[in-house]
């Protein structure tokens, strides 16, 4: 299971762990990666995906999972994550 976020495609990145002498050694900075289970209100489904708790904000603060896909880039969201958008939108189109 890699550590990408499923929705904003947020990753590992890396850096330098820098001592008091100034000494520097390659480390990496971790996505801080969550399984939560989210609610579809135009599907009426749950479902599971692990994200970053960045993410989880920024779905709150939109509205929900639904208003989250109606915003975002395809380019961003895993095959997962694109298959449930296009759902919510064939959904939307339907009703």
């Amino acid at each position: 299971m890699s550590r990408r976020c499923e929705l904003t495609g947020k990753g590992p990145m890396s850096g330098n762990n820098v001592s008091h002498a100034k000494n520097r050694t390659r480390r990496r900075f971790l996505p801080n990666l969550n399984e939560v289970t989210l609610e579809s209100e135009s599907l009426g489904r749950s479902f599971k995906l692990r994200i970053s708790a960045a993410a989880l904000r920024t779905v709150d603060h939109r509205g929900g999972l639904d208003a989250f896909f109606a915003k975002s880039k395809d380019e961003e969201l895993s095959d997962g994550a694109l298959k449930i958008k296009k759902e919510i939108a064939k959904a939307a189109v339907a009703a």
